[in-house]
């Protein structure tokens, strides 16, 4: 009999429930008991409606208040000392997430050598999940880190979930991966802390062991990198200190290839192997000829990172002989953690009919895995029904007429090389943009949107619903502009932004402009903590019927003399932050949306807007773990850029923006953008993703983030100096400008206004020295 499991399910819940418990609990409108009263309910729920699909076993351990990372940081005693101001574990925890826990705060005369008020204290870097657009806490370790076991939250967890099943199998991050996700604060060598981090792991194991755990789920997506002989050499240890436990472990990988780890992975000493069998389904055959006859094999069948239907007829005639092979030995799951799609499909009543006969959203994707259980286990006649209407969907979106557009495929056909270039090098071309902008040394801007207040998003959607009409709703919208082209006036700053009041997205508000996608009403999935996104269905070819940005940035522009940045999407962000087609590559489909927004970004320069911002903040996020694959991606990505952006005259600026993604390792791929100014995030880093350019001669300009927007904290002026003097030592002064690490939406404008208002006054102080 194969068994059932899933390596981790959606924790915000299908309404956002996590979000606004969190948002009220920050505000202190909320107490942290009812905090954990609504994520207990939120964990119950998910546990409940997954009794009756039949699962073998049921996970625990993949709920988090904010972050899985920062809980493991919890779970083995590493919070960084600086957070640590009370005894209370959860304001702790939440100072490292977002530089502070409840808004009123008894702590707040502690560590007040910081400079910080009301408990504030430096959040914790935040960085991408593998190749996802979630965002996790980057762990920190220095000389002085020891790790000591903190279990009692996931030890309550598992008590919870044995009250209604004992089938329980907890989920934790495997130490190898938590060492190689984490950052040295100093000149320490993070895998020297392996040895002390195993004594935790094996006290972990242990404890888990007495309270009754059989199985283990430990996870060690490293093994999909490409990695050293060094950390190799780590698993290898790692694995054979923990098989002298009397425990069960299943080591799981996800997100793509095992390649030179495969037989590694296979040698392992542990009870069970997890290998994503989506990304990697012809590794399957090497893998249980290597296997042995004792472990059990989990392969990740169900896509945990796309929405689209599983053919499950095709899966069952490929897991038949395989089943007939491994018996019980065999285990079925979703490729990776569900917290990558949303939660469940059954909530969109609006949704375009035939596209929603094509997709699988969590609970549907668990359903899919108890059809193919019940198929192996029992006989296909079981589910010939179900069967029968899943293969009539697949048909269905094969054939479906709505995808193709042959005047996009041609317009594709005929991209040559002369549309990705520039008229002059970038030499030339800062002094005619000099010249024609007349800007201030360290000039002053941000990146685009302002905050989302409730009366913007309460305009969204009273024209939804057709409360007001659309003159009524471009004229709210045009108030919210005015304010912040004022607003912006009285603080100072060079280049001004529109604000983005009419976006409900930044990556939504294109596609729904857009030719080829569709959209959700509560297809949410988590970025970060209590940040969510809804993103857009791309299914068919993508094209641009009318312009979508040139009104709101002409009527910015009308109201001051300042300069007004245009701002727009790149299209390999439209690409990777969209559910997006699967029956081509990736590459044709980034160039279709390229091309719509080249039309857009040409038609701004047609109505004045000198400084175009085309954000490409997901580029590194298709990026393939392994970097023998790098080149092809980047190649087709930055190509897709400077397609999008070079069809302007020199004199138009060219900015483009990236946050929370190691970018080191492909500077020179970013260099290649060609953009005029990039913007990058480096508050959280300390400018430490700066030192990339010891070694490399980053040759346009570009604007380091000085003010840290995921927390509610309010940077100094001398702080932001400090980033700029230490800036400075990387990159030529008169190619600095000075902005925030990312956009001010989630914030609010009494948070805001003091925070720009210091960056100003840095920037005039840095101008004087």
């Amino acid at each position: 009999m194969a068994k059932l499991h899933h390596l981790g399910f959606p924790r915000i819940g299908s309404k956002r429930q996590l979000k606004f418990a969190l948002e009220k609990f920050w505000s202190g409108s909320l107490s942290q008991a009812e905090l954990q009263q609504t994520a207990s309910k939120l964990r119950l729920d998910n546990w409940s409606s997954q009794q009756a699909l039949g699962f073998d076993f049921h996970t625990v351990g993949d709920f988090s208040l904010y972050d899985q990372v920062l809980d493991s940081s919890v779970l083995l005693g590493n919070l960084p000392k600086r957070a640590l101001q009370s005894d209370n574990q959860l304001d702790n925890y939440f100072r490292v997430a977002r530089g502070r826990s409840q808004k009123k705060s008894c702590c707040a005369s502690v560590h007040a050598h910081n400079n910080k008020n009301d408990g504030e204290t430096d959040a914790g870097e935040m960085t991408k999940w593998f190749n996802t657009n979630y965002h996790y806490i980057v762990p920190e370790f220095d000389q002085q880190t020891t790790f000591n076991l903190n279990s009692e939250n996931l030890l309550a967890q598992i008590k919870e979930l044995q009250g209604i099943n004992n089938n329980v199998k907890p989920v934790i991050i495997g130490p190898v991966t938590y060492l190689w996700l984490g950052k040295e604060k100093d000149q320490s060598n993070k895998l020297a802390l392996l040895p002390a981090l195993l004594v935790t792991y094996q006290k972990l194991l242990h404890e888990l062991r007495e309270n009754g755990i059989e199985w283990v789920q430990i996870d060690e997506p490293i093994l999909t990198l490409e990695i050293d002989k060094s950390w190799q050499d780590a698993i290898s240890l790692t694995y054979k200190t923990l098989a002298q436990l009397d425990i069960k472990l299943l080591l799981t990988t996800y997100f793509g290839e095992l390649k030179d780890n495969l037989n590694l992975a296979c040698q392992l000493p542990v009870a069970g192997l997890h290998i994503d069998a989506i990304n990697a389904k012809h590794e399957v055959a090497q893998v249980l000829a290597l296997l042995g006859e004792d472990k059990v094999l989990s392969l990740g069948v169900i896509n945990g990172c796309n929405i689209w239907k599983t053919d499950l007829n095709a899966s069952l005639r490929w897991l038949t002989p395989i089943h007939e092979q491994l018996q019980d030995r065999l285990w079925l799951a979703p490729s990776s953690s569900l917290l990558h799609v949303p939660v469940d499909l059954n909530n969109e009543q609006t949704l375009d009919s035939e596209v929603k006969n094509w997709l699988a959203f969590a609970i549907q994707k668990l359903d899919e895995l108890s059809l193919l259980g019940h198929a192996l286990n029992t006989n296909i006649e079981s589910v010939f029904e179900q069967l029968t209407e899943n293969k009539l969907a697949i048909e269905s979106r094969k054939n479906s007429a709505r995808i193709h557009n042959p005047t996009v495929k041609k317009a594709v056909a005929n991209i040559t090389p002369h549309l990705g270039k520039r008229q002059q090098h970038f030499n030339l071309r800062k002094t005619r943009q000099k010249t024609h902008l007349n800007l201030p040394a360290f000039p002053t801007t941000t990146i685009g949107s302002f905050p989302q207040t409730n009366e913007i998003r309460a305009t969204r959607k009273a024209k939804r619903l057709g409360e007001i009409n659309a003159h009524q709703y471009q004229q709210e919208m045009q108030k919210s502009i005015k304010y912040c082209i004022e607003e912006q006036h009285n603080i100072g700053l060079d280049v001004l932004v529109h604000g983005e009041a009419e976006r409900n997205d930044m990556v939504e508000y294109f596609g729904e402009l857009l030719e080829g996608f569709v959209f959700t009403q509560f297809a949410w999935v988590q970025s970060y903590g209590s940040r969510c996104v809804k993103p857009p269905i791309l299914f068919g070819d993508v094209s641009r019927p009318d312009a979508m940005t040139v009104a709101w940035a002409k009527y910015a522009q009308s109201l001051t003399d300042k300069k007004v940045k245009g701002m727009l999407t790149g299209p390999v962000t439209i690409l990777n932050w969209s559910f997006v087609r699967d029956d081509q590559p990736l590459k044709t489909t980034c160039n279709q949306i390229a091309l719509a927004i080249r039309e857009e970004v040409l038609d701004l320069e047609k109505a004045g807007i000198d400084i175009i911002q085309i954000d490409e903040a997901a580029l590194r996020e298709k990026l393939p773990l392994h970097r023998s694959k790098w080149n092809e991606y980047l190649a087709w990505a930055i190509e897709a850029f400077r397609i999008s952006a070079n069809g302007v005259a020199d004199k138009t600026q060219i900015h483009t923006h990236m946050c929370y993604s190691e970018f080191n390792d492909i500077i020179e791929a970013i260099a290649s953008m060609d953009a005029d100014v990039i913007t990058i995030e480096t508050s959280r880093s300390d400018m430490q993703l700066l030192e990339v350019f010891e070694a490399f001669n980053y040759p346009n300009a570009i604007g380091p983030g000085v003010y840290d927007i995921h927390s509610p904290n309010t940077p100094n002026v001398q702080q932001m100096v400090s980033l700029m003097h230490k800036a400075a030592q990387h990159i030529p002064s008169e190619h600095l400008w000075i902005n925030p690490d990312c956009g001010l939406k989630t914030r609010q404008w009494h948070e805001v206004k003091p925070a720009l208002i210091n960056m100003v006054k840095a920037a005039k102080q840095l101008r004087a020295s």
